[in-house]
């Protein structure tokens, strides 16, 4: 065991690991961020994604001794009236809402890359992530409506 040092959603934990203990797992099971999920466990779905510093990762693929004194964000972090939150509800982009808080955090980091991205931009900065029930069309709609309150505000 390791004692490793995390900041997640601005709260700092420091928390005992195991060489191979995956980030996914210390951030549902020792702290308790259960907007992270594992879906297909080979980073392929985008389910488990958190932001480090800003950018993407799939937490079932990190190791969390890696991420020893990371700056993590999860959906669980994010502010209740969070423009993407708030985007992705009005836009009725989700059904099951399984995979929604890693195409949120998705669309906050290209939110964050390209302020005014196209429907080509948004289709390809999302495209490691799977919604099963298919609701696509209304995630990407969520996500320029969140680009276009951002650039009115």
């Amino acid at each position: 065991m390791k004692l490793i040092q995390l900041t997640v959603n601005g709260r700092r934990y420091d928390v005992p690991v195991d060489d191979d203990e995956l980030l996914l797992d210390v951030l549902r099971d020792k702290i308790g961020a259960y907007s992270v999920r594992e879906g297909c466990g080979v980073g392929a779905c985008g389910a488990c994604t958190v932001l480090v510093g800003g950018t993407s990762v799939s937490s079932c693929l990190a190791r969390a001794v890696r991420y020893d004194g990371a700056e993590l964000t999860t959906a669980d972090g994010l502010p209740e009236d969070d423009a993407v939150v708030t985007a992705f509800v009005e836009s009725r982009a989700m059904q099951c809402g399984y995979c929604i808080p890693g195409f949120v955090l998705m669309a906050h980091e290209l939110l964050a890359e390209n302020p005014q991205p196209d429907r080509e931009q948004i289709v390809a900065h999302l495209e490691g992530n799977i919604c099963r029930c298919g609701t696509y069309q209304e995630i990407c709609r969520a996500v320029e409506v969140a680009a276009e309150r951002r650039a009115r505000a």
